[in-house]
């Protein structure tokens, strides 16, 4: 007699990193640099990379402006606001080495771009993107992932602005793992790990063993405490009432597992661009394409279709056509129509149509098309570096004055800033639920 089979729980990880870590620190530069490009011309090409080490940034790429950016000084203002501050971390604004051997981008990849109509700009490579959204949390992103970036946000914000755990540092990681039922419904917070850089506020009393174990017992028991104490309450507060019901502060809590936590940052560890693509994402729930965002402009679509892939999926799941959506779309190089478009909703489907018959029809409503993407979402704007740390996905969208260095239809001065040009830009546009009733109309 063939038996019953039984749907298990099972336990789901996701990590963040802070923007003091070294690769969100060569992440943050190279979108820094990259706004800076737009800021002087909009159609700006850029492709940034960066390396952080001990006392050293050496940022390279290919760039094809009009503008002159200042490399030396966006980076050392980009480490400054992160926090790198002090001589005893080993990298700080101030004293740290700045090399660049950014050059002209190829010709061969700008006549794959460059078009005589817009309209038909071809995708700036081939790739495949993806998109994700569910209803875990309010903004339409998973639990693990979405909790991780709260937890290290608010560390942050204790950091610079709090009066408690005056000993921080830059540099952390939070990793939360939720326990899921058979129906892959959350129903338990299992375990928090949260490892922070610190000062070394407890001295051994002399150069013996013992006392120096001593010393590192007294400081990871204060950071042990406060995280208990102080950051899991401010977390706490900040979440929907159904994630709250989960109580957070009842889950396994691992701080600073290795006992201490000083040497930290690009000092600890060398940091470059895009090696934190799954943090940037969806923490492992969705696939990934593969292509990292940071310092690239969006001609390039591993950036730019990766949001309008996030956008479609957010709009699906808000406007009730699943309860959770993934979105593929993929691309050649020089092309402007997409190759292909593919659509999963976990068999969470509410309507009539079949996946691949959704995917059919998203082509015919929403233009995928590189260009099309670009005006919708606005992302020849210096909008970037707020997407470097803690997410491109999941983030509230809000509108910004900016100054730039040109002058065109969107543009305006003002009367106590004579000779400078300012425009509104949105940013997270990709994040706004301005599908919803057009799918709704489609699909329902």
């Amino acid at each position: 007699m063939q038996s019953k089979s039984i749907n298990k729980g099972y336990l789901f990880t996701s990590e963040s990193v802070s923007e003091g870590h070294p690769d969100k620190v060569a992440d943050q530069i190279s979108d820094a640099l990259l706004d800076e490009f737009l800021r002087h011309e909009k159609t700006s090409k850029v492709a940034c990379e960066t390396l952080t080490t001990t006392g050293l940034v050496v940022c390279s790429g290919e760039v094809r402006t009009n503008g002159y950016v200042d490399i030396q000084n966006i980076v050392r203002e980009t480490i400054r606001e992160i926090g790198y501050t002090k001589a005893s971390y080993r990298f700080d604004a101030d004293s740290c080495g700045v090399i660049s051997t950014i050059h002209e981008q190829s010709d061969d990849i700008f006549q794959g771009v460059k078009r005589e109509s817009d309209e038909e700009q071809g995708a700036g490579d081939q790739g495949i993107m993806f998109g994700y959204a569910c209803k875990e949390m309010d903004n339409y992103m998973p639990l693990p992932i979405e909790l991780s970036h709260i937890l290290l946000q608010e560390l942050a914000e204790i950091r610079k602005y709090g009066v408690h755990m005056t000993y921080l540092a830059p540099d952390s990681k939070a990793q939360v793992t939720v326990e899921y039922d058979g129906n892959d419904n959350p129903v338990r917070i299992d375990t928090i790990v949260v490892s922070t850089q610190h000062d070394e506020f407890r001295k051994p009393e002399n150069n013996s063993e013992t006392a120096r174990k001593a010393a590192d017992k007294t400081m990871h028991d204060k950071i042990t405490r406060d995280i208990k104490e102080i950051l899991l309450p401010r977390v706490e507060k900040l979440l929907p009432e159904r994630v709250r019901a989960l109580n957070i502060c009842d889950a396994r809590i691992l701080v600073n597992p290795t006992g201490k936590f000083v040497v930290g940052g690009p000092h600890g560890d060398t940091g470059l661009t895009g090696r934190k693509i799954i943090v940037d994402t969806y923490g492992g729930v969705s696939s990934h394409g593969g292509g990292a965002f940071s310092g690239k402009d969006s001609s390039k679509v591993d950036r730019s279709a990766a949001y309008a892939a996030r956008h479609i999926a957010k709009n699906l799941v808000a406007a009730g056509i699943a309860d959770k959506v993934q979105i593929q779309v993929a691309y050649a190089i020089g092309v402007a129509e997409p190759v292909g478009v593919y659509v999963n909703t976990y068999g969470t489907n509410k309507t009539e149509l079949s996946d691949g018959e959704i995917a059919i029809k998203l082509k015919e409503i929403y233009d995928l098309r590189p260009y099309a993407i670009v005006k919708r979402l606005g992302l020849q704007n210096p909008v970037f570096k707020a997407t470097a740390a803690y997410g491109h996905f999941g983030r509230d969208v809000y509108d910004k004055e900016v100054e730039v260095y040109y002058d065109d239809e969107d543009t305006y001065t003002k009367e106590d800033c004579p000779g400078k040009f300012f425009k509104k830009v949105t940013f997270f546009a990709w994040e706004k639920l301005d599908y919803v009733e057009v799918f709704r109309k489609a699909f329902l």
